[in-house]
């Protein structure tokens, strides 16, 4: 095989392949012999079918499936030993290859175009100087983790009176004769959806006796009727009118104290003493959160930001537009040109960063992921306030993520990424700046 690049712009070239028939005739060959041992063909026992009836019948599409097959692996080696920067994949120029005779011709010459990507050198250094956000959790954040540590900390303890949030425990007679009783009835009526029913318990204390219609409390939920009543759904209706509670015991849920146990239950034994270091400790985890947003702002100033400096790239549209075309699923609309631009920016900004990757010597491995999926897991436990995860339990986590091909496709950009950003932020000049979450916010909006 004999392949010539020819190069008609600076976007695009042309790329002849000159096939000989040594270089598919064994190939072709091979597969015919394959098509007699399997070809069912009647007054042909398997296997006996003369070759020359195979090769009358499947000659042709066999030397054209071979040929194409044989095609497609070495243009694809020869763009790689050849390191062509190529975009996208190459186009078969139809009309040279429609006067091919696939059955008679014994050399062929196939050309494809090419969309070449544009010549840029991107480069990092201490002269360009980006801003990097420092986002400080508020005093309503860092109390709310507070108490919620103190919460998963607390326990339940018997009180007097009722306050809204309590659970009660008693007896629940129906206000009529041979009525349904129920003996340590346990409700709450917090989780009652009217609130003139829900009223009726409000102060209520040991002993008290309250008239109430649980039909109405529950707005006829069968479920919870069922549930509270001790009957089967299909009999709730018929217990639609007033019962009388008689309240034996109110228990309401008590969050502990800052005491050495909430202290010890949210970061480990003894790493903080006090409530002013618990505080801190709080505020450190929310901005070691919120240091992955602040990375990821800045990866997007520093897209902005070479995006500009290195002005509009230069593309064979023509070519690409075709190849985003071939590449749609059946059915779907036609490529619009908002979507064909939207396209092009993001391939510009892949472009980019594929060269930063490089001329920082990126390089990520397994165990590179495996701590991507890791962190990632790690802030997930951390949204429901459990920040000291055993870290067997994090890697089982993270492990049973890379088994998603989507998933670990995902974590594999990202622990990209996240060597980038540590590679962009050593090689460039940082303005240090505290943010409040909200005016953060608004600075990533600005970016979308």
């Amino acid at each position: 095989m004999e392949f010539t690049l020819k190069n008609q712009d600076a976007t695009s070239a042309i790329l002849s392949v000159n096939i000989q028939e040594a270089d598919y005739s064994a190939l072709v060959e091979k597969q015919l012999k394959n098509f007699r041992q399997k070809a069912n063909i009647p007054g042909f026992r398997p296997g006996m079918v003369p070759m020359g009836l195979i090769k009358k019948q499947y000659g042709t599409a066999v030397k054209a499936e071979e040929i194409n097959k044989l095609l497609q692996t070495k243009i694809f080696e020869y763009i790689r030993e050849n390191k062509i920067d190529m975009l996208g994949e190459p186009l078969p120029i139809e009309s040279q290859q429609a006067g091919i005779n696939m059955a008679e011709d014994k050399e062929f010459t196939f050309e494809f175009e090419i969309a070449l990507a544009p010549k840029f050198d991107a480069t990092l250094d201490k002269n360009d100087k980006l801003a990097y956000y420092r986002i400080q959790p508020t005093d309503e954040m860092i109390e709310g983790q507070v108490n919620a540590y103190a919460q998963r900390c607390g326990e339940y303890k018997k009180v007097d009176s009722f306050e809204n949030g309590d659970m009660l425990k008693g007896t629940l007679t129906e206000s009529v004769e041979d009525g349904i009783v129920v003996r340590d009835a346990v409700m709450m009526p917090s989780y009652m959806k009217n609130d003139d029913q829900k009223a009726l318990f409000a102060g209520a204390k040991v002993n008290d006796v309250v008239t109430f219609n649980p039909s109405v409390a529950f707005d006829n939920n069968e479920a919870e009727l069922s549930s509270l009543l001790k009957v089967e759904k299909g009999e709730v209706a018929a217990h639609n009118g007033e019962f009388t509670f008689t309240v034996t015991e109110i228990t309401r849920f008590v969050a502990s104290e800052l005491n050495q146990t909430v202290f010890d239950a949210a970061f480990g034994k003894d790493v903080v003493t006090n409530e002013a270091d618990f505080r801190a400790k709080i505020a450190e985890q929310f901005e070691a959160r919120f240091e992955v947003e602040s990375d990821y702002k800045l990866l997007l100033d520093v897209r902005a930001y070479l995006t500009e400096k290195l002005g509009k790239f230069e593309y064979n549209e023509s070519i690409l537009r075709r190849v985003m075309e071939g590449n749609r699923a059946e059915g779907a609309e036609a490529v619009s040109d908002e979507d064909f631009q939207k396209s092009l920016n993001e391939l510009t900004w892949h472009l980019i960063k594929e060269q930063l990757a490089r001329k920082f010597e990126i390089k990520v491995d397994d165990n590179d992921v495996l701590n991507v999926a890791k962190a990632a897991t790690r802030d997930q436990f951390a949204q429901y306030g459990m920040a000291n995860v055993p870290e067997d339990l994090l890697e089982n986590y993270a492990k049973d993520m890379l088994k998603q091909d989507r998933t670990r496709e995902a974590l594999v950009n990202r622990a990209v990424d996240v060597k980038l950003i540590e590679a962009i932020k050593g090689a460039v000049t940082l303005n240090e700046e505290k943010i409040s979450v909200e005016d953060f916010n608004k600075k990533v909006s600005e970016n979308a």
